[in-house]
């Protein structure tokens, strides 16, 4: 093959260079309105607050009798204080001039003389006015909604929510090997309907196939699979380079340093290498940052943290991905490199070591990220 022919990768990209890149091209998508029912999952483009504080006065939190608590302060078996027979039920509003519910069994009726037996303290089995939802946000622009969530929302009224929803293209380019043997563009598939997103998938055996793909203007990103390296079938580099703009071909990330990050007429195209683990290793990474970028996700909860039982070593100036398994001391390195199926399908995790570091040494605490 002439040599000029050649996808070259003439460097890898730091990761601070990958992701300030990528921080430019993918700025989040325009909101749309949808129902809030269908919202799991999908990150919020603007605060959701309840239309008016809730409950709009106090509420029995369990059927019983209301009262006055100041006027049971010293009601006891052997002092019993007569009473109104005020019954309320379970979620309905307090009477005026009442501010406590006592249990059914908390009085005695007899001959039409309701008498309290037990004290009560003022909010006792009350649900204060605004208590379920204040003037103060439920949720928070650029936080996922969870199906809790939705729930509580729907329970507040709320039927409508704006998220940030973005369509990516997922471009599988590998020419023998069918859309229906695939392994890799599912996965992916499935993560981003995870992370927010929606995505559909198209098969592109050939350069010309990909080129008009990426050219197609109905997605807010497109994910190439295959076709980075530096083989005699590898286009995918090219094609982008041809249509568009590459910025970056060569990524300091390990496994997957042949993936390359671009723009089509504005929107960001990420091409990831197609073998499996370092595909996965780079949607991790990269992908997750994309995600995050185009769905205006805040900052993810803190991950917990495990202890190393063995040390992990990498390469200074590589960010570099290790799946973990439990062990008796907490958790150890799987695989460096790349990823045997196995170490896979027993990992715990995800590990990664920074491009500044040289590794961790055993008993170092760790961050352990979860796995599609």
């Amino acid at each position: 093959m002439p040599p000029e022919t050649i996808q070259r990768l003439l460097r890898l990209a730091p990761l601070a260079e990958i992701f300030a890149r990528l921080d430019a091209v993918a700025p989040p998508v325009a909101g749309r309105d949808i129902d809030v029912a269908a919202g799991v999952g999908r990150v919020l483009a603007a605060d959701v607050t309840a239309a008016m504080p809730l409950p709009a006065q106090a509420m029995a939190l369990r059927d019983g009798f209301a009262v006055a608590a100041q006027a049971v302060t010293d009601a006891g078996p052997y002092a019993p204080v007569a009473i109104t027979p005020l019954w309320v039920e379970s979620g309905a509003p307090l009477p005026a001039a009442t501010d406590a519910v006592l249990a059914p069994e908390a009085v005695t009726v007899t001959g039409g003389l309701a008498e309290a037996v037990a004290a009560a303290s003022a909010g006792d089995n009350v649900l204060p006015a605004g208590a379920d939802a204040g003037t103060t946000a439920l949720r928070h622009a650029g936080e996922p909604l969870r199906a809790s969530d939705v729930a509580a929302l729907r329970a507040a009224g709320l039927r409508r929510v704006v998220v940030r929803e973005p369509r990516l293209r997922v471009v599988w380019t590998h020419a023998e090997v069918g859309p229906d043997q695939d392994a890799v563009a599912a996965m992916i598939v499935r993560d981003i309907a995870g992370l927010g997103g929606y995505a559909r998938v198209d098969w592109a055996p050939s350069e010309a196939e990909l080129s008009r793909l990426l050219a197609q203007d109905d997605q807010d990103a497109v994910i190439g699979i295959g076709g980075t390296g530096v083989g005699g079938r590898d286009r995918s580099v090219s094609a982008l380079a041809r249509i568009g703009r590459l910025d970056v071909h060569g990524m300091g990330i390990r496994p997957g340093e042949t993936a390359a990050l671009g723009t089509v007429q504005s929107r960001p195209v990420l091409l990831l290498p197609g073998r499996l683990d370092a595909a996965l290793a780079l949607w991790l990474v990269v992908g997750h940052r994309l995600l995050a970028r185009l769905t205006g996700r805040v900052t993810p909860e803190p991950l917990p943290k495990v202890t190393l039982a063995r040390k992990v070593v990498s390469t200074i100036g590589l960010a570099e991905v290790f799946p973990v398994g439990w062990h008796d001391d907490g958790v150890a390195p799987l695989a460096s490199g790349y990823f045997p199926l196995q170490a896979l399908t027993r990992a715990a995790g995800w590990i990664l070591v920074p491009p500044d570091s040289e590794g961790f040494p055993p008993g170092a605490q760790v961050e352990l990220r979860p796995l599609p």
